[in-house]
Parts: structure tokens; C-alpha cells; sequence
């Protein structure tokens, strides 16, 4: 099973590379972010004349999350259906071959000790919360997306640089952590626990040129799903040329 995530930035403005990235990696599941469409304006006719299923929860102008399948999807949700008063798209689930996948785009958290910072590691409460009351550990379980946490130093090309930012803050690697302790393992890092690959590279100061990078892009799975981990990747091809998203596909395959 291949499972790609990347946060698109914009579908409209990447649809061509998307549509490459389907015809050259043959996902079997891809979780895309930051949409920035509604429902209606998601280009279903294209991802279906690809060969795939969309399961859209969109967001005009920002945030919108999906799941795009070979097989058709099953047990969709569509939020985190908490209760909780949140208009942001950020959250979309379904269930493909016994495998429960989920699409997440964790807010950005704009600066420490802002609104939106709070938000951000409310989110991501929420989102432990949600395993907790609706997921098991001991079952197939992948959460993918764009996190906006680099876990560790690891994932930083210039950790003094980003020390204590919204990307590298000691709360959020924390929050992270917490959904580790729940029972997930970062299937990027068990396939290259020495670090040094990088998902994300900030469009100013010639971020990608530079490799100053972060990965704040992965897949997180249960344990009888990452035992079956056999490659990860980060297609950096898709940085490159006209018109890139600042993220590149992060690609997991499990036997």
C-alpha cells in the first residue's frame, strides 16, 4: 500500500503536478492539504478521469483537507465532530482496504503566545482526544498531513534558526509527542532515524536552493501498520520548477 501527503498549497494552482505525481507514483491513498476550494470547486472530474476517488472537506480561500483513493472510501468523516464551535477544514477520515486513513492539516499557530497559537495546541488536544474516543491503537491506523511541528532537530536543517518558533516550540513538539505516546510511530523516521530529509523550504531567501529545510510533513501509523513499513521518500522534484508548492510529497509504502 502506498500512501503519499502533501499539502498542495492551492489544488487549483497544482492541479497539473498533482495530476503528475498520480500517473508517476500510483499511490493506492493520497492525503492532500491546504485545498484552498469548496466542495463544488474541487476538481473531481479530473482526480476521476485519473482514476481516482475524492473525498473532499473543503474551505474557500483557506485550509480544506482530502483523501483521494483507488477504492472507493468507507466510514467518512468529515471534522472531528467534538462539538467543539471550529469552521476551519482541517480534519477529513475514511477507511480503505481495513485501513483507517486520516488527512490532517494542523493550524500553522502563527506566532508563540498568539490566538492562534493557543488554537494550534488546542487542535492538536483535540485531536488526541478524538483518538481516544474513537480509535485503537492495535488496529490499522494512519494520520497524515502536514503538521507543522518539526519533531525534533532532526527534521531542521538550521535548528538555531527556527529554535522556539511555531514549527519547533517545545509545546507543540510535545503535543506531537503526545499522539506518539497514544500509540503511533512517525513512519518517515523509523525508515531514516538519522534525519536530515526535509519536506517544507519557505518560498523567501532562497529556502530550497539552500536545503533549509524543515519535515513537518509525514505519515503517522499504528505499529502493526508501520512493521509493514518497506520505503519512504520525499519527492523533491515537485519543489523544482514553475509554480512549486513550498511543500514536496512525502511518500510511505507498506508491504
Amino acid at each position: 500500500m502506498r500512501i503519499i501527503t502533501w499539502n498542495v498549497n492551492s489544488i487549483r494552482t497544482r492541479l497539473p503536478r498533482l495530476l503528475g505525481v498520480l500517473e508517476r507514483h500510483e499511490p493506492d491513498v493520497m492525503c492532500l492539504q491546504e485545498l484552498k476550494v469548496v466542495d463544488d470547486a474541487f476538481p473531481t472530474l479530473d482526480i476521476s478521469q485519473a482514476g481516482y476517488h475524492a473525498t473532499v472537506f473543503g474551505q474557500k480561500t483557506y485550509n480544506g483537507v482530502a483523501i483521494l483513493s483507488k477504492e472507493q472510501p468507507k466510514d467518512v468523516e468529515r471534522s472531528m465532530d467534538d462539538g467543539a464551535e471550529d469552521s476551519q477544514a482541517r480534519f477529513v477520515a475514511a477507511d480503505f482496504g481495513g485501513v483507517r486513513v486520516i488527512s490532517v492539516y494542523v493550524p500553522n499557530g502563527g506566532s508563540v503566545g498568539s490566538d492562534k497559537w493557543e488554537y494550534k495546541l488546542e487542535w492538536l488536544s483535540r485531536l488526541k482526544r478524538h483518538l481516544d474516543a474513537h480509535a485503537d491503537p492495535s488496529a490499522s491506523l494512519a494520520i497524515c498531513g502536514d503538521f507543522n511541528i518539526a519533531s525534533d532537530d532532526r527534521d531542521v536543517k538550521n535548528p538555531d534558526k527556527w529554535k522556539d518558533s511555531v514549527l519547533c516550540h517545545p509545546d507543540g513538539r510535545a503535543a506531537f509527542q503526545s499522539l506518539l505516546d497514544w500509540g503511533l510511530v512517525d513512519a518517515f523516521r523509523a525508515h531514516h532515524p538519522d534525519g536530515g530529509i526535509y519536506s517544507w523550504w519557505d518560498y523567501r531567501m532562497l529556502g530550497f536552493p539552500k536545503n533549509d529545510g524543515l519535515r513537518i510533513d509525514g505519515v503517522l501509523a499504528t505499529r502493526c501498520l508501520a512493521d509493514r513499513i518497506e520505503d519512504a521518500f520525499v519527492d523533491r522534484d515537485e519543489r523544482k520548477g514553475k509554480q512549486p508548492s513550498d511543500h514536496a510529497p512525502v511518500v510511505v509504502d507498506f508491504s
